[in-house]
């Protein structure tokens, strides 16, 4: 990952600092690359800076992954729907599988995504495959189903369709440009001018 650092004017002169140290203050949150433990951990720390450093600051949070780990995701899944502020989430690449939960569990009237952005919704994915006894393979084979049936309830809630349209919809690859992702209701509006 490419790390940039920006000028930052101080009584003392200019020095350079990561770009990211700019940015959180300004609250702008970044989901990007892989979602997992640490990405989720890193996300609400930066959540909890804004709360306590700048409670009175708008919140953008900018999406661009492919997913990832359910678990992970349910994180900030939890952590979206718990901030109180005004907070816009964007998608600005891609949306896929857990990050397109993510997007739709954002702010109603403030989902946005660019015009030449994706989103791709799916059901979830057995990481590794399915090994050893019969009944670690029930046990497997039933944590996915409950995976499965918490994702469809999520994305129905705030999509505002049937557990059965989202059943349907996630039964394979499905990939939305972004006039799709808004009629299916992940997002409310494409937007052009995001920074």
């Amino acid at each position: 990952m490419v790390n940039t650092s920006v000028p930052f004017k101080t009584a003392n002169g200019t020095s350079w600092v990561p770009l990211e140290s700019w940015l959180i203050p300004e609250g702008r949150i970044f989901i990007k690359g892989d979602i997992t433990q640490d990405a989720a951990s890193e996300f609400v720390q930066k959540l909890m800076y804004l709360k306590n450093e700048k409670p009175e600051k708008k919140i953008r949070i900018y999406i661009d992954s492919k997913g990832g780990e359910v678990n992970a995701g349910l994180i900030i899944y939890d952590a979206i729907k718990a901030i109180r502020a005004e907070a816009d989430i964007i998608c600005i690449g891609m949306a896929a599988s857990m990050a397109a939960i993510l997007l739709a569990g954002g702010q109603k009237g403030r989902r946005f995504i660019l015009p030449h952005s994706k989103v791709m919704i799916h059901e979830p994915l057995i990481a590794g495959g399915v090994g050893g006894s019969a009944s670690t393979i029930q046990r497997t084979a039933e944590s996915i189903l409950e995976t499965k049936r918490v994702s469809v309830d999520l994305l129905a809630s705030d999509t505002g369709r049937s557990s059965k349209e989202i059943e349907k919809a996630i039964s394979f690859d499905n990939y939305m440009n972004a006039g799709e992702a808004i009629a299916f209701g992940i997002c409310d509006e494409i937007i052009t001018n995001f920074v």
